[in-house]
């Protein structure tokens, strides 16, 4: 649905962008032919043709501000998705949320078994760091490796993983709101706001431009968050591609638990906000991320 923030032009280049990645992934994943078939063509199988690439898009956007290079995007934006990817693979394993549905499609350990489910996402994540670390990647080496460092620590214990710990231990108790924040900055807000980040590293801005760009990233990961809760109480289950109602069945603090339906809508148009506030001083060349921003708080519309 379309929403007042976009520009003529935003689904085109939305949907080029989401085709780049794609094409990357085919290119970067492993072919299906190659021993072990079986763990490629899963890997394949759960990366390639689905989700709406919102980490590759992120790192596009901030890559146009940046001015970087389309191969290095493109093998930034697959970096991301296969750690994204990896953390959606064992997530649904029963051991952690137990889904069958992801995508639209069965999960990995439904489709082939568990033991190849947790070989996927081991091989995922490696194959994240295996693109980013390419020799010669980025222009400038220093850039490349903090890069590597932003990847790491946003996917780690302080990060990414710490998060889904912390989200396993509070199921069935209530946390407040400033917990439930802290929560998901680790859980699904690290790895977004690396994904800006990383596009900005993959070009040429300086210290105040990442500065008032990861202040937009902190607010878009939160964000996306409470549009996720939103969706999870109001959406069905072939519109998200996933088990709908899933978080309340299981006695997870949400946004919507915590405050409510119509306050959480209010809280995400806030934070989209706040977002596209933190790029006052960065100009036309922050145009798509700004539209990002409306984007993702219009999936609850």
């Amino acid at each position: 649905m379309n929403h007042p923030g976009f520009k003529p032009g935003f689904k085109d280049w939305m949907a080029q962008q989401q085709n780049h990645a794609e094409a990357a992934l085919e290119k970067a994943l492993p072919v299906s032919t190659v021993v072990p078939e079986i763990l490629h063509e899963a890997m394949r199988y759960t990366a390639l043709g689905g989700g709406k690439r919102v980490r590759p898009l992120l790192a596009y956007a901030a890559g146009e501000l940046s001015g970087a290079k389309a191969d290095t995007l493109n093998a930034v934006a697959c970096a991301l998705e296969c750690i994204h990817v990896y953390s959606l693979v064992h997530d649904d394993m029963p051991c952690m949320d137990d889904d069958n549905l992801r995508r639209g499609k069965p999960t990995v350990h439904v489709k082939y078994d568990e033991a190849t489910a947790l070989l996927v996402g081991d091989a995922l994540q490696t194959q994240a760091f295996d693109l980013l670390s390419t020799p010669a990647l980025f222009a400038d080496p220093a850039r490349q490796l903090r890069a590597v460092h932003v990847l790491a620590r946003a996917s780690g214990s302080r990060g990414m993983a710490g998060g889904q710990a912390i989200d396993l231990a509070s199921v069935g108790h209530q946390l407040t709101r400033e917990e439930l924040e802290h929560m998901h900055l680790h859980k699904t807000g690290a790895l977004i706001r690396a994904a800006v980040l990383l596009g900005a590293l993959a070009g040429d801005v300086d210290e105040p431009t990442l500065e008032a760009l990861d202040r937009y990233a902190k607010q878009i990961g939160l964000l996306f968050q409470v549009v996720d809760d939103v969706l999870d109480a109001v959406a069905d289950t072939a519109t998200l591609g996933k088990t709908a109602g899933k978080d309340a069945a299981n006695h997870k603090p949400t946004y919507v638990s915590i405050l409510g339906l119509a306050e959480s809508k209010a809280l995400a148009n806030e934070m989209a906000q706040t977002a596209i506030d933190a790029l006052a001083n960065l100009g036309e060349k922050a145009e798509r991320l700004r539209e990002l921003a409306h984007y993702i708080v219009s999936r609850q519309f």
